[in-house]
C-alpha cells in the first residue's frame, strides 16, 4: 500500500469537517514547521497550497491520467481511512498492552474496534467537479480547491493566516 503522508494535513484545509487538522508543506517548500498544540498555528502560503494539492491530485490518480474518477477517489479514501484504522489500533493496542510485553490475550485483541469510514466521492465531486460529468480534470480540481483557499484568505495576501483558518473555521479556539 502506498503512504499518504502528504495529503492527509492538506484536507483539513480544503474540506471543513474533516478529521484531519494539520497541513502539511511539499517537500521543497519552505514554511514554518508545524506548532506544538496551543501554539499559534502556521500559515500556508498559496504557492505551498498549490504543490501540496498538486501532490494530492497526483497521489489520488492512480492511473496517471491526469483525471480523477469516482473509483480512483474512492481508492484514495478507502487507503487514508484504513491507514488512520490502523494507525489507531496499534495505539489501542499499546495502551492495553499493560506489561509492555508486546502481547495481548486473544480475547483483548478481538475487542479492538475497526470502524472504517464508508468511502464516499460525493462531497469531492460536488466541490470541484466543474462540469458535472463525474470525474475531475486537474484544472477542475484546482479551481475548485483554490476557489476554497482564496475564500479562507480575506485580505487577499496569498497567506492563509491561523485566524483566517478560524474565521473559516477549520481551527477551533
Amino acid at each position: 500500500m502506498r503512504s499518504f503522508p502528504l495529503i492527509i494535513g492538506m484536507i483539513a484545509a480544503v474540506a471543513p469537517g474533516t478529521a484531519y487538522s494539520q497541513a502539511r508543506p511539499a517537500a521543497k517548500t519552505p514554511v514554518r514547521p508545524a506548532q506544538p498544540a496551543g501554539a499559534q498555528a502556521v500559515s500556508v502560503p498559496r504557492a505551498a497550497f498549490i504543490a501540496t494539492m498538486d501532490a494530492e491530485f497526483k497521489q489520488m490518480d492512480a492511473d496517471k491520467n491526469g483525471v480523477l474518477t469516482r473509483k480512483e477517489i474512492e481508492d484514495f479514501q478507502r487507503a487514508v481511512s484504513v491507514l488512520a484504522a490502523q494507525n489507531r489500533n496499534r495505539a489501542l493496542f499499546a495502551a492495553l498492552d499493560k506489561d509492555h510485553n508486546g502481547v495481548l490475550t486473544p480475547a483483548e485483541f478481538a475487542a479492538l474496534p475497526m470502524q472504517r469510514a464508508q468511502p464516499n466521492a460525493a462531497p469531492l465531486l460536488a466541490q470541484v467537479d466543474a462540469n458535472r460529468d463525474g470525474q475531475i480534470t486537474q484544472v477542475e480540481f484546482r479551481s475548485g480547491k483554490l476557489a476554497n483557499f482564496d475564500r479562507m484568505d480575506t485580505d487577499k495576501d496569498g497567506v492563509v493566516t491561523a485566524a483566517e483558518m478560524r474565521a473559516a473555521g477549520l481551527i477551533k479556539r
